[in-house]
């Protein structure tokens, strides 16, 4: 068992939230019981997530996404009663971090997932450098946008869209987790032949055909598996204490 505080410590420790202007509070956004043993990891505070955390008697959750977020309307009604009364009525600590989680080196979602697609970041790019800019880790490429698309689809079991730019060879890859289609442009001032993000928006379309980079969305949950588990894994060893992750499916 450890103390929630040194948990907190440990996770600002590692992940250094003041470094970033995020959309929400990171770290401790709900407290429970000041003594930790048992800590669940999952993508989302959603109601599913918290009752899985319940039924697997977890003193602490930690997740990329909280509960709480810039503009929210603050009442505490309907989905969000729910979630705080399960939290509140079980005791639950509840540990949130957004920005500090995609960008660790090692640990972070856009590291964990170049790790998942066999993908070596040499460069970071965008704003906050979040966007994380390699090649093959095995320095190879790949043959054409149709190769990159199938590969991305089968390491994380889901289809794609994939908007192709310039024919041939790919070596330059971009990625960036989540809903980062912004970061495309940047991307392409960086030098990348393709981009990897969760979510595409209109415009990313017409990019990709007018400058020639491929532009691969493959879902905001889908691409922001890897960090949360990764970090509260790493974090949980340090104090000797069990962790689970818990993926709650989303198509999003």
């Amino acid at each position: 068992m450890t103390h929630r505080s040194d948990l907190l410590q440990a996770f600002d420790t590692l992940l250094a939230p003041e470094r970033f202007k995020d959309y929400g509070p990171n770290g401790l956004q709900v407290e429970g019981r000041e003594q930790v043993g048992r800590i669940v990891s999952g993508v989302t505070a959603s109601r599913a997530l918290i009752e899985a955390a319940i039924a697997r008697e977890a003193d602490a959750i930690f997740v990329h996404h909280g509960l709480f977020w810039r503009g929210q309307d603050g009442r505490v009604t309907g989905w969000m009663k729910q979630r705080l009364a399960l939290l509140l009525a079980h005791d639950i600590n509840l540990y949130a971090y957004h920005l500090p989680l995609d960008a660790h080196p090692e640990l972070g979602n856009n590291a964990q997932l170049g790790r998942q697609l066999g993908l070596a970041a040499s460069a970071r790019f965008g704003e906050q450098d979040l966007g994380f800019l390699g090649e093959r880790s095995d320095g190879g490429a790949f043959a054409d946008n149709e190769a990159l698309a199938r590969h991305v689809g089968a390491a994380l079991g889901r289809s794609v869209t994939c908007v192709a730019g310039a024919p041939g060879p790919l070596r330059r890859i971009a990625w960036c987790t989540g809903g980062a289609q912004s970061y495309f442009e940047a991307a392409i001032a960086a030098g990348a032949q393709a981009f990897l993000t969760g979510e595409i928006s209109e415009p990313q379309a017409h990019y990709a055909r007018e400058c020639g980079v491929t532009f691969i969305a493959c879902g905001h949950h889908a691409s922001e598996r890897y960090g949360a588990p990764a970090v509260a894994a790493h974090v949980a060893r340090q104090f000797g204490i069990a962790h689970e992750f818990v993926d709650i499916g989303n198509p999003a």
